[in-house]
């Protein structure tokens, strides 16, 4: 039985399941609980991880093996800047070069284009969802020594279409990109209202959505960890909305704002707009550790609980000698803080900022499932209010109450659960995080506080169940 399969039958079992009309776009928020998507009917969460942000670029045998790796871990979501930086060397811009050398705006790099599509592709072939980020600000800054726009083709020097004096760019923005001095991003109507470069740009969109559009396994986020005007994201988002509509799609459409605090007002941005923007992406809150970052995913279950939405996280950070000072540890303590918090998706930034695919991601993500097989998380709900005696960051806990309660510890410790409304027995099922692999088994009695504790001070979970077999088993 394939995975998908089994979690199926977990579905079936808990009683889950929406029909899917015909006129209903087959990813979506699950109607039954709009904190999680659902796909074709069937709840689903989406956890991941990869090497790479741009993994299109990537040449096909090393693409085609890193979707493998993830799919037999577990793994269903992938993260894909439409980014063109000269990172790793293989990388190649959309547009094509003429014989002086410069970039044609007005013609196309196939080359490019059909790397987008065998990503589209092989994923859609190994049912991994693709989270689409329009623009990457690092694209277009010299910041840090990247020369990034010097070499970018809409820099004027680099294109046979526009001036510097036509376009109002300028020869080398040093500053770095969060600093928003870049006018590539003031181009829309509301703003400057430049429309030498702003048709380019809306090219450049309609040939991303050429494609995209053609899937029903994508979703769509305008920029990475933008510190812009509202209005730069409302443009394209409803630009992109425009689009799908008129092809009878509907699509699902977030922004990343850089502030790692989710109480910061420019997060507002997207949370007091649900009719623009599907669904809410907290990444940067995953530069935050321990209980703050535990306390601010609460914050925005509660801010945008009258209209609840996904809480997706694209990025995870967290890997021991990465330029931040944090540590694998911390990757995985947020993995597993976003799954007990509710998130609809947790996917392990790329190295040396997070775990990528690495083998402690894989060991996280094969965990993940494990508690997935025994109780989906799209039945619980946050309860670290049923933990007695916890100190902070010791543990984490999700419940559906009277029926499946789960556990987090980072590190040892020992807490009391309290699981009053469950009546009976309850099987305590232990699993490693850091392994992968199942732990050991009890029964406890429901009822009454329950004291656990976890096998040693690596990264365990619990999940307890009612106990449904025949009594003296």
């Amino acid at each position: 039985m394939t995975r998908w399969k089994a979690i199926a039958c977990v579905a079936v079992a808990w009683g889950l399941g929406t029909l899917l009309h015909a006129d209903e776009p087959p990813l979506r928020p699950w109607p039954e609980n709009p904190w999680y998507w659902s796909y074709h009917g069937q709840p689903v969460l989406l956890i991941g991880g990869s090497d790479d942000d741009n993994l299109f670029q990537w040449p096909e045998a090393e693409l085609v093996a890193h979707l493998d790796r993830l799919a037999e871990a577990g793994g269903n979501v992938i993260r894909n800047t439409m980014s063109d930086r000269k990172d790793k060397g293989f990388e190649i811009y959309p547009f094509r070069r003429v014989e002086n050398g410069k970039y044609d705006l007005e013609s196309w790099n196939d080359e490019y284009w059909e790397r987008f599509e065998r990503l589209l592709r092989e994923t859609a072939r190994r049912r991994i969802f693709v989270q689409i980020e329009v623009w990457d600000r690092f694209d277009y800054t010299d910041h840090g020594g990247r020369n990034s726009w010097q070499q970018h083709p809409y820099n004027p020097a680099n294109n046979v279409n526009y001036t510097y004096e036509e376009s109002g760019f300028a020869p080398t923005y040093p500053e770095h990109a969060g600093a928003n001095k870049q006018p590539f991003f003031f181009t829309t109507p509301r703003q400057r209202n430049n429309v030498v470069v702003l048709k380019y740009q809306q090219r450049f969109v309609n040939k991303l959505l050429d494609h995209a559009l053609k899937y029903d396994h994508v979703l769509y986020c305008i920029d990475n960890e933008t510190s812009g005007d509202e209005e730069w994201g409302r443009y394209w988002a409803e630009f992109i909305r425009q689009r799908a509509h008129r092809e009878n799609r509907q699509v699902f459409i977030t922004e990343m704002w850089d502030d790692w605090s989710l109480k910061a007002d420019r997060h507002k941005r997207t949370f007091d707009h649900p009719e623009l923007y599907g669904f809410v992406e907290v990444s940067q809150n995953n530069h935050n550790k321990g209980q703050t970052h535990w306390d601010n995913l609460m914050y925005v279950r509660k801010y945008i609980s009258s209209q609840p939405r996904p809480m997706n996280n694209t990025k995870i950070y967290g890997a021991t000698g990465n330029k931040f000072g944090h540590t694998d540890q911390d990757g995985i303590e947020r993995f597993w803080r976003n799954l007990l918090a509710g998130c609809a998706s947790a996917r392990f930034h790329r190295p040396d900022s997070g775990l990528g695919l690495g083998d402690k991601a894989v060991a996280c993500l094969r965990a993940a499932r494990k508690v997935e097989s025994l109780v989906p998380f799209w039945l619980l709900e946050p309860a670290n209010e049923l933990l007695v005696d916890r100190e902070e960051n010791e543990a984490y806990a999700a419940a559906r109450p009277g029926q499946a309660y789960v556990v987090y510890f980072p590190s040892g410790g020992e807490v009391r659960l309290d699981p009053k409304t469950a009546a009976g027995r309850l099987v305590a099922q232990w699993i490693n995080i850091d392994s992968g692999q199942l732990g050991p088994q009890a029964t406890v009695e429901g009822g009454r506080l329950v004291r656990l504790s976890p096998p040693d001070k690596q990264n365990w979970v619990v999940v307890l169940r009612i106990d449904e077999r025949p009594s003296g088993n």
